[in-house]
């Protein structure tokens, strides 16, 4: 119900902020917005799997930038991102601190949904100096592609899809960019920008990652916002991240696993109220007191 009601009454696109391609010194270029005061606590939203930076976040977007410098990025082969030989979650959290060196910014906040949530895991874990905070949301500390049967149908599914993907061209960024139309037809237009011939890949990059071994390592404040009727990363395995990261806070979300977008005014509330708790706990360079 949600899904059709999003359909019909989404989210309004109008006054996104406007984003630029970025290059990364000897990695590629990718599409970036960087909206905020400068001068605010900086916010990296990493997004999930076959969507983009914008299309992920947009609704959180205006909660979060009268207080925050939020940045949003296409991961490698999602949107504009970087294209590469493979696809790797170490690849994409290096990008991350990549961004930050070329936006100026020393440390940052890393606030991811889904697959972005475990990009923000890898960041932290690659650039300890780099990550100040932790915000995960509907992610666990593991991908069901770990399982070689959903690898498998992953890239029998993208197979499958290649010829669909041949027909139907990439959006140019010109129509990217375009907002003026109904908001369903961005939205679109922005899953389209994704190849969707890369199911294989996506499903290879993401079933090799698994946290659970290092997760007790995790020393920054960290909260998880858990969608407690997600059927993609069920809420037993989000719990994982709050049981196995030492002081991490629960925030609860009445949704499925797509609420960041599709029932964004339930989800919004309790994301920014995790951003504005991770963030005074690292102010005040404190742990974060248990729930």
């Amino acid at each position: 119900m949600r899904a059709a009601n999003h359909v019909f009454k989404p989210h309004p696109v109008a006054g996104l902020p406007a984003g630029r391609l970025v290059d990364l010194p000897g990695r590629g270029q990718t599409f970036v917005t960087d909206s905020g005061p400068r001068e605010a606590p900086p916010v990296f939203l990493l997004h999930s799997v076959l969507t983009t930076g914008l299309l992920c976040w947009y609704p959180s977007l205006s909660a979060l930038t009268e207080r925050y410098r939020v940045i949003t990025m296409d991961q490698r082969w999602h949107g504009r991102g970087i294209t590469s030989p493979g696809f790797d979650l170490d690849d994409c959290a290096d990008d991350v601190v990549a961004l930050a060196d070329v936006l100026g910014i020393d440390r940052f906040t890393a606030a991811g949904f889904s697959m972005g949530g475990g990009i923000a895991q890898l960041t932290w874990r690659r650039h300890r100096d780099r990550v100040g905070g932790l915000v995960l949301c509907s992610t666990g500390p593991y991908f069901t592609t770990n399982d070689p049967q959903h690898r498998a149908q992953a890239h029998r599914t993208g197979r499958l899809l290649t010829p669909l993907y041949r027909i139907l061209p990439r959006p140019s960024a010109k129509r990217l960019d375009d907002t003026t139309g109904h908001a369903a037809l961005w939205a679109i237009r922005q899953f389209l920008s994704t190849p969707l011939s890369h199911l294989g890949d996506f499903g290879d990059g993401l079933g090799r990652f698994d946290s659970r071994d290092w997760l007790g390592e995790v020393d920054v404040p960290t909260a998880v916002v858990v969608s407690t009727r997600d059927k993609v990363v069920e809420p037993a395995r989000q719990q994982l991240l709050v049981d196995g990261i030492p002081g991490a806070r629960r925030f609860d979300v009445d949704g499925g696993h797509a609420c960041c977008v599709l029932g964004a005014e339930w989800f919004i509330p309790p994301f920014v109220e995790a951003i504005d708790t991770v963030t005074a706990a690292v102010t005040a360079r404190g742990p974060l007191a248990e729930s």
